[in-house]
């Protein structure tokens, strides 16, 4: 079997990286971090008006940083009783230093009193894939529609999954890895590029650096 390329995961997200991680579990594919690749300290400014923007900034800064194909998400939450918000601030969204835990306390301050009907939400993700040798950008997309809840549940997932509540009932912080994967809006973004990964594995240049004995320089 032909050594694997190497696919650069533009995150330094841990809950980000376990996800992708299993979503691209393929022989073909060597994942990298930003650690892994030289560029840890690469800070791209998400500074765009959507999801698709942020994840094609991320992800063409990454590969031509660090030299390889590189797959960029951006997610978050969109709550109709807001207008949308968090939105693109989802990660920031009760300040740009903020915990998870106080994003989320900051929204159900937000939803207090509202009843249960008001309360409707989805995740929303965006994946791109960039090569650094070429002009395009490949996006997937994927939702996932709930409810917010009005308390926490769940120790399972990050960012909003205990206070987001599917149509079973269950908060998405409740699923299993593989429950999560199989409906989650970064599983269907990733599920829905699929065909650019497949189609454009053959046409990659070989990476000596996934040879036996092969060394980054």
């Amino acid at each position: 079997m032909p050594a694997p390329h190497r696919l650069l995961i533009a995150t330094g997200n841990a809950g980000k990286i376990r996800e992708l991680r299993t979503l691209l579990n393929d022989a073909r594919w060597q994942l990298v971090t930003p650690a892994d690749a030289g560029v840890a300290d690469l800070e791209v400014i998400e500074d765009g008006d959507s999801f698709r923007a942020n994840a094609a900034k991320k992800a063409r800064a990454y590969a031509n940083a660090s030299r390889l194909p590189a797959l960029a998400d951006d997610s978050g939450l969109e709550v109709d009783a807001l207008g949308g918000a968090p939105g693109v601030r989802s990660a920031r969204y009760a300040g740009d230093s903020a915990t998870d835990a106080e994003n989320r306390a900051m929204l159900l301050a937000a939803l207090d009193g509202l009843p249960t009907e008001e309360r409707g939400a989805r995740f929303r993700a965006v994946v791109a894939l960039s090569f650094p040798y070429g002009p395009n950008v490949r996006f997937g997309e994927g939702t996932v529609e709930g409810r917010i809840a009005a308390n926490e549940r769940g120790d399972n997932g990050f960012g909003y999954d205990p206070i987001f509540e599917l149509a079973d009932g269950r908060r998405m912080a409740e699923l299993t890895s593989d429950e999560k994967n199989a409906i989650s809006h970064r599983g269907q973004a990733v599920r829905d590029i699929a065909w650019a990964l497949e189609s454009l594995t053959a046409a990659l240049p070989h990476d000596p650096h996934t040879d036996a004995g092969g060394r980054d320089d």
